[in-house]
């Protein structure tokens, strides 16, 4: 396994409140038509390995999906191309919604 983390709704909340950070969510275009969590950046999990040059390495990345099995295939992916500031969202954007928290209508 590469080395990424684990970061939880709590952690994702300490995060952005410090700033500085990107956030991906990696789930397909009918899943994000259903709202995504608010300031995330949609980038399939298939355009990854075209797409990860865009992705900057000076900075927290957090990826999510629908429960966090792809997320952790991104953050695998993205660690073994030496990413060192890597998170997988546990439970993906259902454990962010069971959190209580909002989503963002996708225009």
């Amino acid at each position: 396994m590469y080395g990424f983390k684990e970061i939880d709704v709590a952690g994702l909340e300490a995060l952005k409140s410090s700033g500085g950070f990107v956030l991906i969510d990696v789930r397909t275009d009918a899943e994000v038509s259903r709202g995504m969590i608010d300031n995330a950046v949609h980038m399939p999990l298939h355009l990854l390995p075209i797409k990860a040059q865009d992705i900057p390495q000076d900075k927290p990345v957090v990826f999510y999906c629908q429960s966090g099995g792809r997320s952790a295939q991104a953050c695998a992916f993205l660690a073994s191309k030496g990413y060192l500031n890597v998170y997988n969202l546990q439970g993906g954007i259902m454990g962010w919604m069971r959190s209580g928290k909002p989503l963002a209508v996708v225009a």
